[in-house]
This record gives structure tokens, sequence and C-alpha cells, in this order.
């Protein structure tokens, strides 16, 4: 597939996640909402994206900042209300880009209906919408699985004397896609957002859909460690990816068959061959399964090149990569491998083959930020106090501006604002983070080879990584170095762009420390 080829948009673009508590808050409440994102869209137009996704915007009693969920098809009050939303979806589309949602399908809160009414009677027409089981033998939890903040994965109802099982909090109990009912009002609720504009939608946890219905505990996983967090101390083996959980991924992506043009982003993780399984034994799941071992990997250029090697390999005949530098959940790519590595990851995002995710504030070089006791927010760091868990740090506010509240709010923030160059000062400043991800989807969209050619591996060492994009007759080479140190170019071809705004590309015969260069070959 290359330039002469028609391609879906969710192939050629590239998507940018917007967390809306944290974009842009137009009312003072110190948390932002649709307006706020609205009026910041002439910056996610002018980075060169072509879709945002916007984390849950759903009624919720924020336990979990919008995963947990009251109605499926309405609008929190805290980001406004349907019209806001209708309003925003026009705007979005008027700029020429995508809109995605966060589609939550594995649980809801304990405060929607369903579940309200599920837990009033083991006899209620609701109960077998969650996951209710029996004591184990000795009274306790039906199986050892751990919740994925921590605790049990089992809470008790005194009222109905059985379990509901919470994969994540206590107040976000499982629903059971083993219910041709659930299927169907989640499938509604597709539907009725692709009915308002919606284009596509990023699902939630997908890997928990229907667990083991026999309930068997997971084994203990060997190479647990404690910066892993407690759910990691298991191998979910009988918790997540399982058979039944694939075939409600299938019917979902028939209800966005329905629409043209719209696309499903699963979040999985999970193993390399169990990721896989989301596309579909006929490219009839996910388009897009999340990939996320840049945000896992270690800085090593050789391990990097080796899994882009296996990613490349494990994909199912015609199913199209994608690439993750960060999220709202985990370190921010400037704190876990350095601010001048974090340029050099720029270009490896946006040169790759295959559909590219930013995370809001990446392109300004954001940071985890110091967040105090009084302020946290987050279930994992609340439930786990002393351990450094957390995702609060990573979900700091955008600092548009360097006036008060740094442009974000007029009133208190949420959390505590950043520390990074303003995105105002960044736009005026040529050598920013934010010009260098302009230009690189600039690249992007003048070179067919970077955003639909082939991939090859050309070098990688201790050091440095280099790889070629081929598409029509264009090749263009990237070459990376990791290092601290200047290193031989490994490979040929006249530059054409440096991740070093300053540099002389009209003679260069070495990679700069921590520099990326561009080449036509």
């Amino acid at each position: 597939m290359c330039a002469a080829t028609a391609t879906p948009w969710w192939k050629d673009g590239i998507i940018y996640q917007i967390y809306p508590r944290s974009f842009q808050d137009t009312t003072g409440s110190g948390i932002g909402d649709l307006d706020g994102i609205r009026r910041r869209l002439g910056h996610v137009a002018d980075l060169g994206v072509d879709a945002i996704w916007i984390s849950p915007i759903y009624p919720s009693p924020m336990k979990d900042a919008g995963y947990d969920i009251t109605d499926y098809t309405g609008i929190e009050p805290i980001f406004g209300s349907v019209e806001d939303f209708e309003r925003l979806a026009d705007a979005v589309h008027d700029h020429g880009l995508k809109l995605l949602l966060d589609l939550v399908p594995s649980h809801s809160s304990d405060r929607h209906p369903w579940f309200m009414e599920s837990r009033s009677s083991r006899d209620n027409p609701k109960r077998d919408w969650y996951i209710w089981r029996d004591p184990a033998e000795d009274g306790g939890p039906p199986s050892n699985w751990i919740a994925e903040f921590g605790g049990s994965a089992w809470e008790w109802d005194e009222a109905t004397g059985q379990y509901y099982l919470h994969i994540y909090m206590i107040e976000q109990p499982a629903l059971n896609w083993r219910n041709p009912d659930v299927r169907a009002a989640i499938h509604d609720a597709m539907r009725a957002w692709f009915g308002r504009g919606v284009d596509g939608f990023r699902v939630d946890a997908v890997e928990h859909l229907a667990p083991d219905h026999l309930l068997r505990d997971n084994p203990p996983a060997s190479d647990w460690t404690f910066e892993m967090g407690p759910a990691r101390s298991l191998h979910r083996k009988h918790s997540s990816h399982q058979p039944d959980g694939f075939s409600a991924v299938r019917e979902m992506r028939k209800v966005a068959d329905e629409y043209p043009d719209r696309v499903l982003v699963g979040e999985a993780y999970g193993a390399l061959d169990q990721v896989m399984l989301y596309y579909g034994e006929d490219l009839d799941g996910f388009q897009l399964p999340f990939n996320f071992h840049l945000i896992e990997a270690k800085w090593e250029p050789l391990a990097l090149a080796d899994y882009i090697d296996r990613y490349e390999a494990a994909l199912p005949p015609g199913g199209w990569p994608n690439w993750v530098l960060g999220n709202h959940d985990r370190d921010r790519v400037a704190t876990r491998w350095g601010p001048d590595a974090a340029r050099v990851a720029a270009m490896l995002l946006l040169t790759l083959k295959g559909t590219p995710t930013i995370w809001q504030g990446d392109e300004l070089g954001m940071v985890n930020e110091h967040v105090p006791d009084h302020m946290v927010q987050d279930p994992w760091a609340i439930n786990n106090p002393g351990t450094g868990l957390g995702r609060d740090p990573v979900r700091i506010p955008i600092p548009w501006d360097d006036g008060p509240g740094r442009g974000f709010t007029t009133g208190e923030p949420w959390l505590p604002l950043s520390s990074v160059p303003s995105a105002e000062a960044q736009v005026a400043d040529p050598t920013s983070m934010l010009a260098l991800y302009r230009d690189l989807t600039d690249l992007r969209r003048i070179h067919a080879a970077l955003r639909r050619g082939g991939y090859t591996r050309l070098h990688a060492d201790e050091a440095t990584l280099a790889y070629a994009r081929a598409c029509d007759g264009e090749t263009l080479n990237v070459a990376l170095n990791f290092s601290k140190e200047e290193r031989p170019l490994p490979c040929s071809g006249t530059p054409i762009f440096s991740t070093i705004s300053d540099r002389d590309l009209s003679r260069v015969d070495f990679l700069l420390p921590h520099e990326g260069l561009i080449l036509e070959a």
C-alpha cells in the first residue's frame, strides 16, 4: 500500500489524545470542559494531527476520573451538555479533524441504574447484567483475582449474600458480556454516538471482557516486581484475554461497520501474541489494537529494533501497525527517558510505519509533576499510599500561557500546574518541542513514504538505530542517536531534517548527541 492506493483516514492519520479535565477550563471550576476543547482546536489543528480522542465525558460520580459511568449516552455536567458536545463535534469536523470518544464496556459505576437494579435482589431481571457469585467453600472471594488498583477483585454484598466482580475499583462493577442484553445495550450506546457524528471509539480495558466463567485462580507471576503494582503479582491467565472477549470485539466491529469510515482502537495490555488477537482472524476485530511497547520499553536501540521487527512480523496479513509514546496512565516520555531523548523519541514515533498517537502535552515536552498529598485524585495512589503508584503526575493541566492559571483556568486547578514553557511561548520559539512536533507532522504530510511506506531495518547497535521508509520510488532513511556522545552516521543519504534545530545539514558525517536525522536516500 502506497501513494497511489486509496487509504482509510486512520491509516494515514495521527491521533491526539485529549484528557478533558486537564485541557482547558472555561468556567473557572478548575476542571477542563467541552467548550475548552472547542476553544483550543486551533492548537490541535496547527499541530498537524488528523483526529482527536477524548477521554470519558459521560455522567459519572468521578471516582475514577470518568471511567465509572452512570449513563453511556449522556454528558457529565462538569464538562457541559449534549448541546455543548454537538457544537464541539461540528467544530472538530470544521477543522478537518475526526472525533473519537472513549468507550468503557468492561464496567460501569455502581451508581448506574443497571447496577442499582442488579444488586437490589437476586431475582431482579438485571441481576445477570453483572458478574455475581457465591462465596468460595471457605467463605471468602470466589477466586484469587486482584483488582487493578489493589485488593481483591471481589466485593461482598451483604444484602444479597453474594460477591460481585470489579476489575478496577469497588465502585466499578464488571458488566457481564455473556449476557446478550448487556451487549445490545452497549451496541445501542455506540449507535447513539455514531448518530451524533462520532468517527470512532477507543475501547477501554477490553482485555477484561468476559473473564473465565469457571473463575479459576490466576497463577503467580514469576517476573513480578513491586513497581508493577499488586495486580501484576498474578499472571492474568483466567481473568484477561478470554475467547468470549474476542467474540465481543467482533460484535462491536460489526456495529461500527454499519457506519462508513468508522474506526475502533482497542486498549489491551498484554503479550505481543495476545494483542495481535484483537485484529481478528479475518481483520474483523479492532482496526488498531494499541501497541504500547514504546511506553513500556527501555531507551535501548538494539532492544527497540528487535521489537519493531517482531511486531512487524506478528501483524496479521493486512493488519496495520500503530505506535503509542504516552497516555494518561503512564509516565511522561520526557520524565522516563529525559528531555533530550524525548526529542529523538518524537521522531521515532512519527516516522515508524503505522498510526501514531500523541498524548496531550507531549508536544510541549511536559513532565511528571509533583502532586502534594492534599491534591491526590487517583484511586490507584489513594489505595496504595506511600508506594509512588498513581497517575496524577502525568495528568497535569496544559500550560497555555504564562499568565495566572497558565491559561488553563481562572480558578483553582484540580491538579498542580505544569513547570514547562507554555504553548504560547513555544509557538514563538523555533527550537521548542512544539516546533519539532509541527515540523515532523509536516514531513509526514509531505512524504508518502513516512505515512504509508514499508519499513526496513538498516542498522542497530548499543547507541544508534537506523531504518528506511520507502514508497513509490521515494526512500527516506531515519537515523537516531540514543546516546550522549557523537556517533558515526549509520546510514547514507542527503539530510533534510534534524531534531536539532540549528544543525547545519550541508555537511553531516556523524550524529550529534541525542540527535535524530531524516535523509533522502
